[in-house]
């Protein structure tokens, strides 16, 4: 298992549009992703209500996690890493 720790870039969190942003490209992946802050319960990467129940918030540490190892994995976890860490409320 592959995992990467990320601080959320986005001035007001991980509210809708980058949720959004950040689920689509989990299931467009093609791989089991999870997504967990701090040390929580980690959620399905790819569900959008999983993701904002999290409530994660500007600044917050979430780890990542995929099953498998290699390079495909790594671009994966590269990234979902930087629609994380974007801030996409000032764009």
């Amino acid at each position: 298992m592959a995992t990467r720790t990320v601080r959320i870039g986005s001035s007001h969190g991980l509210h809708a549009r980058p949720a959004k942003l950040f689920t689509q490209a989990a299931k467009e992946s093609g791989s089991a992703v999870t997504i967990a802050k701090g040390s929580g319960k980690p959620v399905n990467a790819a569900s959008i209500l999983g993701v904002i129940a999290l409530a994660v918030e500007h600044g917050d540490y979430v780890t990542l996690a995929i099953d498998g190892d290699g390079s495909e994995v790594e671009a994966t976890l590269d990234t979902l890493s930087e629609l994380l860490v974007t801030d996409h409320d000032e764009q």
